[in-house]
């Protein structure tokens, strides 16, 4: 714990709380009409970055490259400067003096917090964009509600606003051991938490019960929050939790899952990444 008693986790990277009162978000005011600034050039799950010994930097000034008549999405104001989101085509060459660098985690990303958090941010940015053009009440092409991220349609005045799917992650614990589990599709020997997506109606808590029970068989009990991290991939809201084992054999859901077993606390076969609230769980609640 901090201080001020806020949970570490809130600042893991891809958590807006990274970048602190630097940051101010879009929706709270009009765009700039000078388009000089930060840019946030987005190539799938990549940003084009300014190399600088061993650092990155954001593009600044002018756009570096051509926006085609394609007018870029206005994120916020970091450090007093624009922040301006443009998608670039996979396919598109990267430009003279920038180069791509990876926002996942898992892919061995090399950038700093602050730029993975603002990275992450436009990347939930374009998402929305590209998912919410239309009304999905009536179909009519939607418009921006002012000061808002959210889009009404002006034919029925139906308003909705960015989707966060919540997600449940969850470590499990016997005494001394720890049971993980793993996907089919995921490298050899990886293991993980069990995670999974809340339902309608239900509790955090209950999604945990639930989630443990059908993917891997045991039930829990003492289901305790430990903190949350968004997660931009592509909008997603993980909320992490310790349990305790309360009974019941281990039985895979062999349609979400290829194993799960116990594994004992100080031989756990996962090497904790920080940049994700699993992590954070398992360096803080298993490695212990």
């Amino acid at each position: 714990m901090t201080t001020d008693n806020t949970p570490l986790s809130v600042y893991l990277p891809f958590n807006r709380e990274v970048l602190g009162a630097e940051f101010t978000p879009g929706k709270h005011g009009a765009a700039p009409k000078d388009g000089d600034g930060h840019w946030l050039l987005v190539q799938e799950q990549s940003l084009l970055v300014v190399p600088d010994a061993d650092r990155f930097l954001l593009p600044s000034g002018a756009c570096p490259i051509d926006l085609e008549d394609r007018a870029p999405f206005w994120l916020g104001t970091w450090n007093g400067t624009p922040c301006w989101v443009v998608p670039v085509a996979k396919d598109r060459a990267c430009p003279s003096g920038l180069q791509p660098q990876t926002v996942v985690p898992m892919r061995g990303t090399k950038l700093p917090d602050t730029l993975l958090s603002l990275g992450g941010m436009a990347m939930q940015a374009l998402w929305w964009e590209s998912t919410s053009g239309f009304c999905p009440r009536c179909g009519e092409p939607t418009e921006r509600i002012g000061g808002e991220w959210g889009k009404r349609c002006p034919k029925c005045k139906y308003e909705h606003y960015p989707h966060l799917h919540p997600a449940v992650i969850t470590l499990v614990i016997d005494g001394d051991r720890c049971l993980l589990a793993r996907k089919a599709e995921w490298a050899p020997g990886r293991y993980a938490l069990v995670a999974g997506f809340v339902d309608n109606g239900e509790s955090l808590e209950g999604a945990v019960r639930r989630e443990v029970k059908e993917e891997v068989g045991v039930d829990v009990k003492n289901v305790t929050y430990v903190g949350s991290q968004n997660w931009p991939f592509p909008s997603q809201l993980m909320v992490g939790f310790v349990a305790e084992y309360a009974g019941g054999d281990v039985a895979v859901d062999t349609d979400e899952l290829e194993d799960a077993r116990w594994f004992p606390r100080d031989q756990l076969p996962i090497s904790p990444s920080r940049h994700s609230i699993a992590g954070y769980i398992i360096r803080n609640f298993a490695m212990r």
